[in-house]
């Protein structure tokens, strides 16, 4: 159904956003989760989208 490049980058996707999950558990605060979630995407969309 899906190609091996497709289930490669899912994979790939799963397994930082279950680090992610692993990681807040270790956050005290939710607002600083937050912020660094929000700071994560704003790196990795510059980052994913510089050519």
């Amino acid at each position: 159904m899906f190609g091996h490049d497709f289930r490669q980058l899912l994979g790939f996707i799963m397994f930082w956003f279950g680090t992610g999950m692993l990681f807040m558990l270790f956050v005290p605060n939710g607002f600083v989760g937050v912020l660094l979630a929000g700071a994560f995407l704003v790196m990795g969309y510059y980052l994913f989208g510089e050519s």
